[in-house]
């Protein structure tokens, strides 16, 4: 009988392969973690060595998230129509190409121009590497290996932050650029070795025979494939793109879900530091409750693959939703009850409560995004899975340059309250529920997919 690759993992034991693909596409959000927040890490240096000051700098922190939007939409596309094979190998040479040429920046605008050109390759190899992982894996553990492989970026940015000042004391800040780089290069060589295509893509444009040879590398017999359908594809093949009008709840829902969580996560990450030492907290302190959401980030990221896997991805967006808009209130209470006066420092029940909830917090929107993560490698057709995930991200990005660029101004708006900050993350948190109740393509739960199952087979 013929069946469909996905059918065919769904019956089959996971195999080495598919765990070699899962580490290989870890490894590229690793380096490219990596790459992006070397130059955070080094800001400081790289100021001086400029002579500028950090409100013109910003535009070189900037860029590469502008750069890390528009890459993963049309990295995505690329990832549909060439492969996600040879889009992550690329995006893997430009991304350390230009880590290497950003040692080399004289200025601002030379290193805001290798920052953009790094960008690209940062949301190019994003987007594909979700995509590529989600088609060589079961329904049993899309989700969790999805949602695991989101933080990382995060576990990329943690380990420059360990070994970035060290290279820099030894090498100067070019010096940290030009090795960094180099050594990212070797991913080239490892995408081009391990990953493979998916035979759902290969099968999806026609290329029967390599995606045959492909489906060997995993599956323990000889199977007789035939390309996923989806209920938007036409004719005899897929022919849906990202922006067709079959996909316009998916878009709407996910696009203004994971702007929201993006807007909250950046502002809390972004300006928190700035927010508490205001109101009497010690730079470290601050920093600590930071450190916090960074370390539930992970948590949550991975514990929400558990979940959706178990009860769908709708209860769970709601329930994140609803948690989040929790959470942001009672922080937005506690730090109103901070003295606004930096001479004055906090009870340490009021510094700890603060950062508890700093981490809470953390914990939800990051599971949050990583839901996103989850519920788009499902709900976009393999005709543009890339493609629709990159417009995640490229949204998720509008998101977060709004709370780089307005977070402060929001605080400067309250004249002392943080009511305008905490109002406007509240009303984002809520509007994460519109992944719940506009997307119209859900992760199903254990026990629905058990029942669509079983349909299947009587029929």
């Amino acid at each position: 009988m013929a069946v469909t690759f996905s059918e065919a993992l769904n019956r089959s034991r996971m195999h080495p392969f598919q765990w070699a693909i899962v580490a290989t596409c870890m490894l590229v959000l690793v380096c490219d973690g990596i790459d992006l927040q070397l130059l955070g890490i080094v800001a400081p240096l790289v100021i001086d060595s400029f002579d500028t000051d950090s409100t013109t700098f910003g535009w070189a922190m900037g860029a590469a998230l502008v750069g890390f939007g528009l890459g993963s939409w049309g990295g995505g596309w690329l990832g549909d129509t060439i492969g996600r094979r040879w889009t992550l190998a690329l995006a893997a040479l430009v991304f350390s190409l230009a880590t290497v040429g950003a040692g080399t920046s004289a200025g601002v605008w030379h290193m805001a121009g290798w920052r953009l050109l790094g960008g690209l390759g940062f949301g190019a190899a994003y987007a594909n590497a979700l995509a590529m992982a989600g088609e060589w894996l079961p329904d049993r553990w899309r989700a969790v290996a999805v949602s695991t492989l989101s933080v990382g970026t995060p576990i990329g940015g943690t380990i420059v932050g360990w070994i970035g000042p060290d290279l820099a004391v030894a090498h100067g800040w070019p010096g940290t650029f030009t090795r960094i780089g180099l050594a990212t290069l070797v991913l080239v060589a490892i995408i081009a070795a391990v990953l493979r295509d998916s035979p759902s893509f290969l099968l999806a444009r026609g290329r029967r025979e390599a995606a045959l040879r492909n489906a060997r590398l995993v599956l323990r017999e000889d199977t007789e494939l035939v390309p996923e359908r989806h209920e938007t594809d036409a004719g005899d093949g897929p022919s849906v793109g990202v922006l067709h009008p079959s996909n316009t709840r998916v878009n709407t829902g996910i696009g203004l879900a994971f702007a929201a969580a993006a807007l909250v996560a950046y502002s809390i990450l972004s300006w928190s530091t700035v927010m508490l030492t205001e109101r009497g907290f010690s730079l470290a302190a601050a920093g600590n409750a930071v450190a916090w959401a960074g370390i539930t980030s992970m948590i949550g990221s991975i514990i929400v693959g558990l979940a959706m896997r178990r009860f769908g991805s709708r209860p769970v967006m709601l329930a994140l939703s609803g948690g989040l808009v929790v959470l942001l209130i009672a922080l937005g209470w506690a730090v109103e009850g901070l003295a606004p006066n930096p001479a004055v420092p906090p009870a340490q029940a009021q510094q700890t409560l603060v950062t508890w909830l700093i981490g809470a917090a953390g914990g939800f929107f990051s599971a949050a995004i990583a839901g996103m993560y989850v519920m788009m490698t499902h709900a976009y057709p393999q005709s543009c899975r890339s493609a629709g995930i990159g417009f995640g991200i490229f949204m998720s990005r509008v998101g977060a340059i709004a709370a780089t660029a307005f977070g402060g101004g929001l605080l400067a708006l309250g004249g002392g309250s943080t009511i305008p900050f905490f109002a406007v993350l509240t009303l984002s948190a809520a509007v994460i529920a519109a992944a719940a109740f506009v997307v119209d393509r859900h992760v199903p739960s254990l026990a629905e997919a058990e029942r669509r199952r079983v349909a299947a087979a009587g029929a």
